[in-house]
């Protein structure tokens, strides 16, 4: 396989890489989506991305994840990205279930990957990292789905996906964005000015809690209350608002956002999924620089596919079995690193690269 990358860019951002090619100091943002264990298929990238490429920048690069894209992105602000998304890989992979899976059992075993790669030093590194501004997305939900109860949740989903069909504006019915970020005296380049955006300062007292919340996907999971520092209310998965998040950076912040992503198309919201036609704007997508794996690679990963969710109903009972394809699908990512820094500093990035 010669490139097992697709890279799309942007008119901005693609009319800069065929000029200047692509390099460190043009990252003013990376965005993180959510997608469980399709992250898998790019964690090499990702690890390439933290540990290598970006490494020894001295000017701020602002993070936006939602989900497992919010907890990669906390593995890589830490001080040996390398070491935690690793960590990150190895407890996620680990998950394991057995006889009927309640709520409360996801909740439990997603509070234990949080507390692998998230020790209290971890947590100092990331509060304390003067590069990467960590920035974890959430929904406090309103109505039917602020609600524990799983068929009450479960009419406040179709209700949801039903508004969704007409408009996406349609969700700040259902939910609010709460973006917990790292505090910073200079404001955050991304324009979230379309729904509103409650921002919380992270804490030691925080992290997890809003990273628990990110991912916490209604019906399979227990809400996340009580959150400190954040308003009174029960939060969810950010992928309902921002399933991959796509931002314009604000015209007054230069630089590119780069988006490592498992597909390469952007969907913005969960409900989207099943829209034909529901992508990112072209507007939204001016400045961003999305790295995917291409179809051959994919096709070269066990059963031809990037892992997902379904996998633990598929393999339930077999956890052997899953745990070896997530493995070799994480392993072989690794050559997607090694790719993505081939293309970038030989300049090829700059024949590659092509529009949305």
């Amino acid at each position: 396989m010669d490139n097992p990358l697709v890279i799309k860019a942007g008119r901005t951002a693609l009319a800069h890489i065929r000029e200047n090619g692509l390099r460190p100091s043009d990252i003013a943002a990376v965005l993180g989506a959510s997608g469980a264990a399709k992250w898998l298929s790019i964690y090499g990238l990702d690890r390439m991305i933290f540990s290598r490429w970006l490494n020894g920048i001295s000017h701020r690069i602002y993070l936006f994840g939602t989900s497992i894209g919010a907890w990669k992105l906390a593995a890589a602000a830490q001080a040996r990205p390398d070491q935690s998304l690793d960590c990150l890989k190895d407890a996620y992979i680990r998950q394991s279930y057995r006889g009927r899976v309640a709520r409360e059992q996801v909740t439990m075993e997603s509070l234990k990957i949080l507390d692998r790669f998230l020790t209290p030093g971890n947590i100092r590194e990331i509060l304390d990292n003067p590069v990467f501004r960590l920035g974890i997305s959430a929904v406090r939900c309103r109505g039917l789905l602020a609600m524990e109860n799983t068929a009450v949740q479960a009419g406040g989903m179709g209700a949801a996906f039903a508004m969704n069909l007409f408009a996406r504006k349609t969700q700040s019915l259902f939910f609010q964005r709460t973006l917990f970020q790292v505090p910073d005296p200079k404001p955050c380049p991304l324009d979230l000015d379309d729904f509103r955006t409650t921002r919380v300062a992270l804490t030691p007292e925080n992290v997890k809690p809003a990273l628990l919340a990110s991912g916490s996907i209604p019906i399979i999971m227990e809400g996340v209350t009580g959150i400190p520092g954040a308003p009174k209310g029960g939060y969810r998965d950010g992928g309902l608002l921002d399933y991959h998040p796509a931002f314009q950076l604000r015209p007054e912040h230069k630089g590119l956002i780069l988006y490592p992503h498992f597909y390469p198309d952007i969907i913005p919201g969960w409900f989207d999924k099943k829209i034909s036609g529901r992508r990112a704007a072209s507007d939204l997508v001016d400045r961003i620089v999305l790295i995917s794996p291409s179809p051959g690679f994919v096709s070269g990963l066990p059963f031809g596919r990037i892992p997902d969710r379904e996998d633990f109903r598929r393999f339930h009972g077999r956890e052997t079995l899953r745990f070896r394809a997530w493995n070799t699908a994480a392993n072989r990512s690794l050559a997607l690193g090694e790719a993505f820094f081939h293309v970038v500093e030989s300049g090829r990035i700059r024949e590659l690269a092509i529009p949305f």
